[in-house]
């Protein structure tokens, strides 16, 4: 499962800063090397660019299983997808930020 999660990591290299020190412009598609984008919310979906070193904690992982699980990886928006709400992702990433949470 990891394996092919991995293998499609490098379709989502865009990437937007949030609240957490991460925002960019939704019209940017250029993401800096060593990030990738990502779409969260659960109406209105927000892009955000974020480290890949993100994939290092547990935590994360889970919410990209959980998009594999609920939309798979061809996503009709084109990019890759967490299902969450953004004050989660948000408070996530600030977390990891922080280094509170692994």
């Amino acid at each position: 499962m990891a394996i092919r999660l991995f293998s499609k990591i490098p379709h989502a290299k865009q990437i937007l800063k949030s609240k957490t020190g991460l925002l960019s412009s939704a019209t940017t598609a250029e993401v800096p090397k060593g990030n990738m984008a990502v779409y969260v919310g659960e109406v209105q979906k927000r892009r955000f660019v974020i480290p890949i070193s993100y994939l290092n904690y547990p935590s994360f992982l889970d919410l990209l299983k959980r998009a594999e699980e609920e939309f798979g990886f061809d996503h009709p928006t084109g990019g890759l997808t967490i299902p969450c709400q953004e004050e989660a992702f948000l408070y996530l990433t600030s977390q990891f930020e922080s280094g509170a949470t692994s």
